[in-house]
């Protein structure tokens, strides 16, 4: 039996491949975007700590030093923080340019599938054809045997 041979097949190996690696960076980002905000859980889980240990040090005497201390780190957490929500940010902007890129990658490999199938179901529908038509013809020669022979 005849092998269906796809003339794009390489085209379609290439197009899989390149959906294949922006699957991977749209992946890497994600990552990005996980790490990033966990890291600003911490800071305020952190920031939040602070301020509950700042409130159990305030019976008694207070002593400035400690409070001006609880103040400068909490600034830093803060600024720090607001470091990675703008990093956030850019990662959040990729990532969706990233995700544009693959839906259009995969259209692209979609249309080259499409036009795979059709081409297959018009292979298959020509050999089927053909073998009818190489049965008819067999058929019609042994009905002419038989007619030839007595």
């Amino acid at each position: 039996m005849p092998r269906f041979t796809f003339q794009l097949e390489p085209l379609l190996a290439a197009r899989r491949r390149a959906e294949e690696a922006l699957q991977r960076d749209v992946a890497d980002l994600h990552r990005q975007r996980l790490d990033l905000e966990g890291r600003i859980r911490r800071r305020q889980q952190a920031i939040r700590q602070g301020k509950q240990e700042l409130r159990g040090g305030l019976v008694g005497p207070l002593r400035m030093s400690d409070l001006r201390g609880h103040a400068g780190s909490t600034l830093r957490m803060m600024r720090d923080a607001q470091k990675v929500v703008l990093e956030l940010a850019g990662v959040h902007r990729r990532l969706e340019a990233a995700r544009v890129r693959l839906v259009e990658a995969v259209r692209r490999r979609r249309a080259i599938e499409l036009l795979r199938e059709r081409r297959h179901e018009l292979w298959r529908t020509a050999l089927n054809r053909a073998e009818t038509v190489a049965m008819d013809e067999l058929a019609v020669i042994a009905a002419a045997r038989r007619e030839v022979a007595p």
